[in-house]
């Protein structure tokens, strides 16, 4: 597996990625399919802040991406980030999550970001276990904030201090 910055030819991949937890699951609550523009729009967006966007490609296919976007806009929070990782399903539970995130991290410590905040949709173990692994700490949960396919869905916020 090699990890990587994004590509321009890898937007649709990832985007069939992300369309399959879109149509699947609670953990993105995007209800409609993005296209590969779309994707190509939001990495540039993250980009344009001088923020990582990396995949993981295995045999020439990408399985996964990783990236961090601004956490919020007041200048007081630009050392924090709200990190985000997707891997294509048949990928997850053989440890690429892990690794890519981890080279996400790497790069966020050289650019002097302090906090990661990440959200989960709740319940989420295998997601929870991946962050507390990497040494993100539970710190807050929204009760039955969004909806999605007709079922009120909670979400749980982790923080990482990236300077301890």
């Amino acid at each position: 597996m090699v990890i990587r910055d994004v590509a321009a030819s890898d937007m649709q991949q990832i985007a069939d990625i992300y369309n399959h937890y879109i149509h699947t699951t609670a953990i993105s609550f995007e209800e409609h399919s993005v296209s590969a523009e779309q994707m190509r729009e939001r990495v540039q967006a993250v980009l344009d802040i001088a923020l990582p966007w990396l995949v993981a490609e295995l045999d020439g296919k990408v399985i996964g991406y990783a990236y961090a976007g601004q956490w919020k806009a007041r200048s007081a929070y630009r050392y924090t980030v709200e990190p985000s990782i997707y891997l294509d399903h048949s990928a997850t539970g053989k440890g690429a999550g892990r690794r890519l995130y981890s080279a996400l991290f790497e790069q966020l410590k050289a650019l002097g970001i302090s906090n990661a905040v990440g959200s989960i949709a709740l319940p989420n173990p295998s997601s929870i276990g991946l962050h507390e692994s990497l040494g993100f700490k539970k710190v807050g949960e929204f009760s039955n904030i969004g909806m999605k396919f007709g079922k009120k869905i909670t979400v749980g916020y982790w923080q990482l201090e990236l300077s301890a």
